[in-house]
């Protein structure tokens, strides 16, 4: 059994949904970044998903495409990455990298899968890459031991659902709002149907994320979700805020908030 795995099966023991928090490695720096990771998962965080900086995030809003630039502009490599994962893992919290596939490929797809497990990474997600193109990434991971988290949209027909769903392990990350990343005012109308669709042709768990930025949101989508996945609305505590003490301060507050809202 895989850490995540174990995660998922702990919290439906105790019948609630895994609060998973991203933050891109080496933002603001790459000390804060694991300093910012530890304060999350030591106020309720239960996975952690370390972004790898990109240069040209198309996926991600002008939040994270901010934060990913001032990383890359500190010089953040994937060796940083690597490194941030690896200070995750101590913290006893289940550490995936969330990366577009360029990097990875680049890096070179055993290397990188033999390298973060090393680190004591649990899997990788790969919004860019789907299922029936990764033949290269499904024999690694194997290999490796790594979870494989692919992407859904309600956009997604029953047939790649079913296919993309057979392909995961770890969790399914369903993405609930067309469009890039970033925090929303309401949650989407359709994160409910996408999961429900999800739910006929899969019992692994599945991952909402659709730019939740607060308790209540966060508590209305654990009502059918099996996690909760925020990340713009804690990488701005971080942008808000100069100073390092009122930035984790700030983010603390936030993933408490968040627990609160999912455990009501």
């Amino acid at each position: 059994m895989s850490a995540i795995d174990a995660l998922f099966e702990r919290t439906r023991v105790e019948d609630r949904a895994a609060l998973v928090g991203y933050l891109p490695a080496g933002f603001p720096s790459k000390e804060l970044s694991i300093r910012a990771i530890e304060t999350m998962v030591e106020a309720g965080v239960d996975l952690v998903e370390v972004g790898l900086p990109y240069s040209d995030p198309v996926m991600d809003g002008p939040t994270i495409q901010a934060a990913a630039d001032i990383a890359l502009a500190g010089g953040t490599r994937v060796g940083d990455v690597l490194d941030v994962v690896k200070a995750s893992a101590a913290t006893g919290a289940p550490t995936v990298v969330m990366t577009y596939w360029n990097p990875v490929e680049r890096y070179g797809v055993e290397r990188f899968a033999a390298d973060l497990a090393a680190a004591g990474g649990a899997g990788l997600i790969t919004p860019d890459m789907i299922p029936d193109e990764a033949e290269e990434w499904l024999e690694a991971s194997g290999e490796h031991g790594l979870s494989r988290i692919f992407l859904v949209a309600p956009s997604s027909t029953d047939e790649r659902l079913a296919m993309t769903a057979e392909a995961a392990s770890g969790f399914i990350y369903a993405t609930a709002v067309m469009g890039v990343t970033g925090q929303r005012d309401q949650t989407s109308a359709l994160a409910e149907p996408l999961v429900s669709r999800l739910r006929k042709v899969t019992d692994k768990p599945v991952g909402v994320g659709l730019g939740v930025s607060n308790g209540a949101q966060a508590r209305e989508v654990a009502a059918f979700s099996d996690a909760v996945i925020v990340g713009s609305a804690l990488v701005r505590c971080l942008l808000d805020h100069a100073g390092p003490d009122d930035a984790l301060s700030a983010l603390r507050d936030l993933v408490v908030d968040l627990r609160a809202g999912m455990e009501r």
